[in-house]
């Protein structure tokens, strides 16, 4: 079976190169290092039975333009990049496991939540121009965390938040009533969360459901002092809308490891000093980016096609 993996930072990898050669000796990795998309992408994976892929776009055209691809193994938990509609009815089957790198992002929003509550940002920027001021700021202790999309790292999330002492609020489509109540997170609304949390952190994969959910209106529901992490996916919140906020005051302050186009290219919001920006770094610790791969070499192994109903649906929000 030929393997060709697309993916940039798994084809650099040393252990996972050789951890995947150990099982598919016939492999051909990104090399060149580009990132592949449109004819690039069906070029480099033609000839080949499987993938291993990212963050490059499969659908149905790439399929068809593909007919003896079959089999993906996904290296990362987002789906958004996958059509599985697409994948099931022609038979591709997919190898994926949610949550692998679930304390790497959960580890990232504490540290954006500690960074701008202590307005880390803004005192590093003064000290660089010459300044010397100390800046008074907040625990992350006791504060009231809202939690959007309470999957696997906003249940991950929830437990290092419990160490704080920190009460947590959660909003999700789906009911994870037991999980709340072992651990004494609150359900609430959305509109109710922004409107009470200091903390406001993002978990949701990027769909038409979820597209801009954090908008100018929804935005403005969060209180002054608050601040608000979005390390899940770019499109999520309406940029201009808060870049007015953080300018205007009417946000205390805001991190975002993912944007809506990458990299991100208003230099007025990344210029500003209660603004933390990353470059899409969420899953990409040392421990994370070996379970995510080896996640992806065993995909390849345990693969299905992604059925209606099934896990991956559900994670998708297709079902």
């Amino acid at each position: 079976m030929k393997i060709a993996v697309a993916s940039r930072s798994f084809s650099k990898h040393p252990v996972l190169r050789a951890e995947l050669l150990e099982r598919f000796s016939d492999a051909t990795f990104n090399d060149a290092g580009v990132s592949l998309s449109g004819e690039a992408l069906v070029a480099f994976l033609d000839g080949h039975d499987g993938a291993i892929t990212a963050l490059e776009r499969l659908d149905g055209p790439l399929f068809d333009a593909l007919p003896r691809l079959k089999l993906i193994g996904k290296y990362g938990v987002g789906l958004d990049m996958l059509d599985l509609e697409a994948m099931r009815s022609r038979g591709v089957r997919l190898g994926w496991t949610g949550g692998v790198n679930r304390r790497s992002v959960s580890e990232l929003v504490i540290c954006m939540a500690i960074a701008l509550l202590r307005h880390v940002p803004k005192g590093n920027l003064e000290v660089r121009a010459g300044g010397w001021r100390q800046l008074q700021g907040r625990h992350l202790s006791e504060r009231t965390v809202g939690i959007i999309g309470c999957g696997h790292i906003g249940k991950d999330l929830t437990l290092l938040l419990k160490a704080f002492g920190c009460r947590v609020l959660a909003h999700d489509i789906r009911d994870f009533s037991e999980f709340y109540a072992a651990h004494g997170v609150e359900k609430v609304g959305l509109e109710d969360l922004l409107a009470q949390a200091d903390v406001v952190t993002l978990h949701l994969p990027f769909d038409a459901t979820t597209a801009n959910i954090l908008s100018a209106e929804r935005l403005a529901l969060m209180r002054p002092d608050a601040v608000l992490i979005n390390c899940a996916r770019g499109g999520l919140v309406d940029e201009a809308a808060l870049k007015a906020m953080l300018t205007e005051g009417r946000l205390a302050a805001a991190g975002l490891d993912v944007f809506n186009g990458e990299p991100p290219t208003d230099r007025e919001l990344l210029n500003l000093p209660n603004f933390l920006a990353t470059p899409h770094i969420g899953g990409s610790a040392e421990e994370a980016v070996l379970a995510m791969g080896r996640a992806a070499i065993a995909g390849l192994s345990q693969a299905e096609i992604p059925e209606a109903g099934s896990e991956v649906w559900r994670a998708a929000g297709l079902a």
